[in-house]
């Protein structure tokens, strides 16, 4: 079974950051994500989406002195569901993405937060294995030449 979200949108306000009692740190932002597509009059429309995402520890830490309000940002995380009850005792449910990756991918004006593009050199794919754990992958992303010569031997064409 898989629970994957990947999103690519535009911060609507920087992260807020707690500091818990345990000593963990967590940090909520939201996502604004836009969909455009054509109304029956043929005119262009936009819809936009807006995404709670949770980022833990070292995660949550970065996203504070990184992440800024305008900012695009592509997150990789899961989906979760949450019940409490208000102060006022009525019960409440909330859908978060929890997030294990993000990167900042450029200001909310297209211009590029850094030269590097996205995915970049960097970057190693997070693979997600059974339940919640993740792992990153211990293939070379440059690949050898003996490498590629055996995905080719797999090919169907």
């Amino acid at each position: 079974m898989v629970n994957r979200v990947i999103l690519i949108g535009n911060l609507g306000k920087d992260p807020e950051v707690r500091r818990l009692e345990n000593g963990a740190v967590v940090a909520k932002f939201s996502l604004a994500t836009n969909e455009n597509y054509k109304d029956k009059s043929g005119e262009w429309q936009t819809q936009t989406e807006w995404h709670d995402i949770v980022a833990w520890r070292t995660l949550a830490e970065r996203a504070e002195s990184t992440l800024k309000k305008g900012a695009q940002v592509y997150v990789e995380g899961k989906l979760t569901h949450r019940s409490w009850q208000d102060q006022d005792g009525n019960n409440r449910r909330t859908t978060e993405v929890v997030a294990n990756y993000f990167r900042q991918i450029g200001k909310r004006d297209g211009s590029s937060s850094s030269p590097n593009s996205f995915p970049g050199a960097d970057d190693e794919p997070v693979a997600i294995t059974g339940g919640d754990s993740v792992s990153k992958e211990t293939s070379n992303m440059g690949g050898s030449s003996d490498a590629s010569e055996q995905a080719d031997d797999d090919l169907p064409f």
